[in-house]
Formats: C-alpha cells, structure tokens, sequence
C-alpha cells in the first residue's frame, strides 16, 4: 500500500493536476472568504465555511478522476490486479494519496483565519470544528468519486459523473421537501451531506455525523475493493 501510495501522489505533482485542484481551490476558497468576511466587515467565519461545499462538490472529482480510469484507459490495470498486493490495499494506497492532496486543499481554511485575527477575534473553535466538517465530508467524497473513476476508462466522464453524483447527495435534502411521504423524506434528509455539514459550521459536533460520513468512505471503498475482485476474476 505504502508503494502505490507514493506512487499516486507523486503523480499529481509530476501531472498539472496537483497544481490546478490547489491553485482552484484556493481561489475559490479566498473569494468566498473575501465576499463573506473581509468584504462584509465581520470577523464571523461560519458565512464562508458553509458555503465551501460548492469548492469540494466541483474540485474534488478533478483529484479522483484519473484513479482509476486512467490505469484502465492506458491497461496498467491489469499490473495492478496482478500484483503481489490485496485488492484493499492497492484501493486504500490510492485513496490516501488522494485525501493527503485534499488535505493540503483544505487547510487554507488556517490562512484564512491567521489573516481574519488581525482584523477582529477569531472563533477558533468554530474554525476547527470546521475543519473536521470538512475532513470527514472530503474522506466520503473522495470515496464516491474513486467508484465513479472505477467504472469507466474516460477521465471526462469521471470527473462530470463525479460532480453529478456528489450535487446529488448534497441536494437530498432539498428533494426530500417535495415528497409528501414522511418516512421517505425523512430517509433522503437523513442521506444528505449538506445538513450534516451545516451542523458543523455552526459548531455542533454531532457523533451521529462523524459515524455518517467514516461509514459512507467505508462503504463506497468497499464496494470499489468488490468491482476489482470482480473483474480480477472474470
């Protein structure tokens, strides 16, 4: 695991992908922290913090596409289903180069709040709880969209299934309004990302919404292990 982990994150510095997730991110990151901080004249954090899951909806399938579509595009999959390693730990090495590169993304939200502290009081309490929010939404996420590149070779398609897949959770909440069948809406609230984020930006830790997230990474992780053992064997 410790070999491919190397392996994939040295290729996002030696690709343009690296350098486009973090230099986009940071710009979007340091316009919303503009717009609804510095701009507004409040030292308050939490306007901009909830509103950093658009950033990690659009940026994080750019970091998961090339997973494993590209292995499959250019068929060195084959050398890695056939290499003296499990399954789990071939998934698992990819996984964490990819959370690493998210967590160099998401750590501007620390910039930001040094560069807020000269101006009026930090929260910093609230700038942690955050990070963590962000922490176990980017772990699922980045979950979801490594089973997405799993299942095609074209990295385009990845990358768009990926945004799609995750605008589908985050909006569960807002499609659960429209049904008049209450344990029905009560299971698509209970799925969505958003709210269970939201609680974070206010400064809720909720155990419920740190087991949610941990279990989604685990599952979509899982089932990426089953389509590998799937195709090992067929």
């Amino acid at each position: 695991m410790g070999a491919i982990f190397r392996r994939e994150l040295g290729a996002f510095f030696t690709s343009s992908i690296a350098y486009v997730f973090l230099g986009v991110f940071y710009l979007l990151s340091g316009m919303l922290f503009y717009i609804n901080t510095l701009a507004s004249g409040t030292s308050d954090m939490a306007g901009y913090l909830s509103l950093l899951f658009l950033a990690i909806i659009m940026l994080v399938p750019v970091l998961t596409m090339k997973t494993f579509s590209e292995e499959k595009k250019q068929k060195t999959d084959q050398g890695l289903l056939t290499a003296p390693i499990s399954l789990g730990a071939m998934v698992l090495g990819k996984y964490f180069a990819v959370f690493v590169m998210y967590l160099f993304g998401i750590s501007i939200i620390f910039v930001h709040a040094v560069i807020l502290s000269f101006f009026g009081t930090v929260d910093w309490t609230l700038v942690a709880s955050n990070y963590v929010a962000l922490v176990l939404m980017g772990a699922a996420c980045i979950a979801i969209g490594m089973l997405v590149s799993a299942l095609t070779e074209n990295q385009v398609v990845a990358a768009v299934g990926g945004i799609f897949s995750l605008l589908f959770i985050f909006m569960l909440d807002f499609v659960a309004g429209f049904i008049d069948i209450e344990f029905i809406s009560d299971i698509l609230t209970s799925l969505s990302f958003y709210n269970k984020y939201y609680e974070f930006t206010c400064g809720i830790f909720n155990l419920s919404s740190v087991l949610f997230y941990v279990s989604v990474a685990v599952v979509f992780n899982f089932l990426t292990v089953r389509i590998f053992e799937k195709r090992r064997w067929s």
